[in-house]
């Protein structure tokens, strides 16, 4: 059960109703921006933050959408585990999900899969391990451009799914997603929810 009250969209500024297209989001589109918008001018911050790192990404729309995946078992953030963004819809099957689910690195990802899914073991669990030789390993398959963008996802997806997860909006999701915490919770726990994006 959600840990804040949901600020109705009505009462929003009306630029954070129109940067999230509010009259047009689902319950689940919406997300924690009903709790965010306790603090309009913070949340309108973050959300811009978001924005950018996905709309200005350069790299393949299944590679983020893994990483993302990845961060969110990490930080056992319900509401991230439970949705598929329609960006990268088609891009992998639900048993390459059930594959992140594991300790392992997924042997059936390709090498920049792996790494970017490296990246985001050690940033969410460990960031001090990101050293020189690991940027090293970064720098055979991406740009520093490339290595940069993967960074700002990861902290995206760090910091909002913690905040998620701290938020506890589970009510909306299906059950498998909804467990209390404490049990632990997969990316494939229940059927995933289409989002835009």
């Amino acid at each position: 059960m959600s840990r804040l009250s949901f600020v109705p969209t009505q009462s929003w500024p009306p630029e954070l109703q129109d940067f999230v297209q509010a009259d047009s989001a689902t319950a689940i589109e919406l997300g924690i921006t009903r709790m965010l918008a306790h603090a309009p001018g913070a949340a309108l911050g973050a959300l811009q933050f978001g924005a950018a790192v996905s709309v200005t990404r350069s790299l393949p729309a299944r590679l983020i959408e893994l990483l993302r995946l990845r961060i969110a078992l990490h930080n056992q953030c319900r509401s991230c585990m439970a949705i598929r963004y329609n960006s990268a819809r088609g891009s992998f099957d639900e048993d390459t999900v059930c594959d992140l689910e594991q300790n392992s690195i997924p042997e059936s990802l390709a090498t920049d899969e792996q790494l970017a899914i490296e990246l985001g073991d050690r940033f969410a669990n460990d960031h001090l391990a990101i050293d020189d030789e690991f940027f090293g390993k970064l720098r055979t398959a991406f740009s520093e451009a490339e290595v940069m963008e993967l960074l700002l996802h990861c902290a995206l997806y760090v910091g909002m799914g913690r905040l998620a997860a701290v938020l506890d909006m589970t009510e909306e999701l299906p059950a498998g997603f909804a467990r209390p915490f404490g049990e632990r919770v997969t990316p494939t726990a229940d059927q995933p929810i289409p989002v835009r994006g």
